[in-house]
């Protein structure tokens, strides 16, 4: 069967996040001063073969740990979809 498997990785809350500071300072020079932090991070969705719910999420975990997210600075949510 397949699933469908959504992960988000971003960076770790209590690190810096450069891009998100990046566009903080241009939402503050186009005087969009509302938003109060921006953190940037990856959407990956995968499309995984596998024999169970349970086993496509193991994949994707594996997927997650070993190739999408660095965990010196990073961390992931996996989201199984429909």
């Amino acid at each position: 069967m397949i699933y469908n498997v959504q992960i988000k990785v971003m960076p770790l809350k209590e690190l810096l996040d450069p891009q998100g500071k990046a566009v903080i300072g241009s939402l503050k020079n186009l005087d969009i001063n509302n938003v109060q932090d921006v953190r940037i991070g990856k959407h990956i969705t995968l499309q995984i073969e596998a024999e169970n719910e349970n086993a496509a999420k193991k994949i994707a975990e594996t997927t997650a740990t070993k190739l999408l997210a660095n965990p010196v600075m990073e961390y992931f949510e996996i989201e199984m979809i429909n």
